[in-house]
């Protein structure tokens, strides 16, 4: 079985799933809220605010490791990011977001298969994070696996269905996938 089919029977397990205990309780309210039909304020503004949860860290410190590690991914300083992340981990080995965070890293770096593995640990920690659920879509994208991507995307969008370009990805990996069996 490739790392891909086990991460597609994790997220096939995902709703039966609970949150780890070192996730915020607060994300609760935030997730059913981005799921309503009406709701007080924009979906960005929701998703945002998981985001802040996601990063968060009782120590301020932690938190700050995680900031520099997400900004040195984003200036391509990898190397940098990954001596930062992989402390964090080591010691918070339950902080889905670090987890989430070098996951981006290997992607980025091309580094798929670790990759999969910090999604498959996000995912165990975190259920609900929909952006390791799209980041493992883009990797499947990557890899020419349009049903494993497909899969992923849908998932996304059932715990957030305001992801911006995630519908239209859905519709367009439906047509492909649907000309390929004609």
């Amino acid at each position: 079985m490739t790392k891909v089919d086990e991460l597609l029977r994790v997220i096939a397990d995902l709703g039966g799933r609970r949150p780890a205990a070192t996730q915020p309780p607060a994300l609760d309210a935030l997730f059913a809220e981005l799921r309503a039909a009406a709701r007080p304020r924009p979906p960005q503004e929701i998703e945002d605010a998981i985001w802040r949860l996601w990063s968060a860290h009782p120590d301020p410190v932690m938190a700050r490791r995680l900031e520099l590690a997400t900004t040195a991914i984003g200036r391509g300083e990898y190397g940098r990011a990954e001596r930062l992340l992989g402390p964090l981990i080591a010691e918070f080995p339950d902080w889905a977001e670090a987890w989430n965070q070098r996951a981006t890293l290997r992607y980025l770096d091309g580094r798929d298969e670790e990759s999969i593995g910090d999604i498959g640990r996000t995912l165990e920690l975190e259920p609900r994070h929909f952006g390791a659920l799209c980041g493992f879509a883009q990797i499947c994208l990557r890899r020419g696996e349009h049903a494993a991507a497909l899969v992923a995307f849908e998932a996304a969008l059932a715990i957030h269905p305001h992801l911006a370009g995630v519908g239209a990805a859905v519709e367009e990996l439906r047509g492909t996938l649907a000309a390929a069996l004609h």
